[in-house]
């Protein structure tokens, strides 16, 4: 699993594009999808779009039913996460805002625990995290 991380309109999905343009892609954007679609690689991304529509009062479950989903897709394709990096420190006022700014950061930590490639992606500029 590659992961691929930076602010909003921060060319996260051009770098990307670019950098798997030789290769079958598929993007999905704000879905965790249960099946597979025939390809080389499988780009998901606005997994938070996702997000919000799951009980984020029950986060460790979302990770654990997140991972395994993503464990399952990654047997049959390179698997490569787009992400947006939630705030930067602010702390939302509104209740489901600082839910979804959690439970991103719990979900990004356990996903960049197993990804075997992290970047940081800085207004178009990769930045090797791991």
């Amino acid at each position: 699993m590659h992961v691929f991380i930076g602010g909003a309109y921060n060319g996260k999905t051009d770098y990307v594009r670019r950098l798997y343009e030789q290769q079958q892609m598929v993007m999905i954007a704000g879905e965790l999808p249960q099946v597979a679609p025939a390809c080389n690689v499988l780009v998901l991304k606005n997994l938070e779009k996702w997000l919000v529509t799951q009980n984020l009062e029950e986060d460790e479950q979302i990770v654990q039913k997140v991972l395994a989903t993503l464990q399952e897709l990654e047997q049959h394709c390179t698997l490569v996460l787009i992400v947006t990096d939630m705030g930067r420190g602010v702390v939302p006022m509104e209740k489901q805002a600082r839910q979804l700014r959690d439970t991103c950061g719990r979900l990004y930590q356990a996903l960049f625990k197993e990804a075997e490639q992290v970047v940081r992606i800085w207004y178009g500029i990769a930045e090797p995290l791991k």
